[in-house]
């Protein structure tokens, strides 16, 4: 756990070392990945299976590979009551405000009188990526195959890695099938991602990929950038807490550690203005961290990832979470009002002491998958207008081509575009 203080002589340094961040691959992880990708492209189905034999140390054939109605059934048939509910309550909030987000169809006249406007369309087919292993993230799979869904997408291909059973969480798979998907494959990481966007003779290959993951598949998606879109980077968990003295310790402790238990390279950070908060979230951090049930996972990010720092201003604590760009940002301050319009970064934000970010995980309704490492400077979260391709249209009449052909001709000439120029000029000679 490090601990900053803003009358430290090297602080400027200091920070600017933790929160000034710009998302960079390892050499190695690039190369790793790159092989990964260059394998699938190669090898399709058969180099899938044996990846998944190498990370997930599960045995599949390729009959296998993509999950049966029955396994569907059966995850439904054995379901806890109580998960059908939850589920049903984030469906309901997510697919709600995923309808506000969508973009709708408009047109105007422009000054020549010509017709423009814009028409918005679903996505034929998309890739989604919902991560598994010790978290299956029943969450993220209504997060995102349900807000595709809103938009009218017709094929969802959802890959998740299995367990070493070569099953897929009983939970996960009803939360998937609930949500929309139309086609389930038990493949993870990398691999999963090349597979999507190269298909292979199981998994056709898709138009745009979505979902969070760890370093691998954050890296995969980067070098897919291109050869398939993709929506942003969401890779390991974060929080900041920028909070006054009004804050109360075991709250903003156990947002912290709730980002904490997602393991890895995940961050939770503290801003503010109060030593005495300051001390007693470390105190809680501490205490709470002792009951949870996912130690390993806490204890490394509370040793190595876990950055509280004391600010001299709420302004000095808003330009460093703005530098930081976190996946999640909660003020905790009296005034809140006037601190929200200035914070430019976040992926998500979160008002006032009675809002833990758990609540926008699993059912406020915003999608919860974010940008991270730094990526909120140029990304913004999941919505439901990324699941639609925006076309322009325009038309022209009579009156409204005698009006803009000259204009066209200028340009041609300027450009030295000749046949431009014609035919536009055609039209009204």
């Amino acid at each position: 756990m490090r601990i900053l203080r803003h009358d430290q002589k090297n602080f400027n340094i200091r920070s600017a070392e933790i929160l000034s961040r710009r998302a960079e691959t390892p050499v190695d992880l690039r190369r790793a990945v790159s092989a990964i990708i260059e394998q699938v492209e190669r090898g399709g189905d058969r180099a899938v299976l044996e990846l998944t034999r190498r990370f997930d140390k599960a045995s599949l054939d390729v009959d296998a590979l993509r999950v049966r109605k029955s396994e569907l059934r059966k995850a439904k048939e054995n379901l806890a009551p109580q998960t059908r509910e939850v589920v049903s309550a984030c469906r309901h909030n997510v697919t709600t405000f995923a309808e506000k987000s969508l973009q709708k169809d408009w047109v105007m006249n422009n000054a020549q009188g010509v017709k423009v406007g814009e028409v918005f369309q679903p996505f034929n087919r998309v890739g989604i990526y919902v991560p598994g292993g010790t978290a299956p993230l029943v969450s993220t799979s209504l997060m995102t195959v349900a807000v595709a869904r809103v938009a009218g997408v017709e094929q969802i291909a959802v890959c998740t890695p299995p367990g070493q059973d070569a099953c897929i969480n009983p939970n996960l798979l009803y939360a998937l099938d609930c949500a929309g998907a139309t086609e389930i494959y038990k493949v993870g990481g990398a691999q999963a991602i090349a597979a999507m966007g190269c298909g292979t003779d199981s998994i056709k290959p898709v138009d745009k990929i979505f979902g969070p993951g760890n370093s691998f598949v954050v890296e995969a998606k980067r070098q897919m950038f291109g050869r398939v879109s993709i929506d942003l980077l969401p890779g390991p968990s974060e929080v900041l807490v920028i909070a006054d003295a009004s804050g109360r310790a075991e709250w903003i402790a156990s947002d912290l550690l709730a980002q904490a238990e997602h393991g890895g390279d995940s961050q939770v950070v503290l801003l503010t203005t109060s030593a005495r908060l300051l001390d007693a979230v470390k105190d809680e951090l501490k205490k709470q961290s002792k009951t949870l049930t996912r130690q390993e996972q806490v204890r490394k990010v509370l040793s190595s990832g876990t950055t509280l720092v004391l600010v001299k201003s709420l302004g000095q604590a808003v330009e460093l979470a703005n530098e930081y760009a976190a996946e999640h940002v909660s003020l905790v301050v009296k005034n809140e009002e006037i601190i929200l319009p200035r914070i430019r970064t976040a992926g998500a934000i979160f008002l006032g002491g009675h809002s833990p970010v758990a609540l926008g995980d699993f059912l406020a309704g915003p999608s919860h998958t974010l940008p991270t490492g730094g990526a909120g400077k140029s990304f913004s979260g999941l919505t439901a207008e990324m699941f639609q391709r925006r076309t322009s249209i325009i038309k022209a009449g009579a009156r409204s081509i005698v009006k803009s052909a000259p204009i066209v001709e200028a340009f041609a000439e300027i450009e030295g575009l000749d046949a431009h120029g014609r035919s536009a000029r055609i039209r009204v000679e």
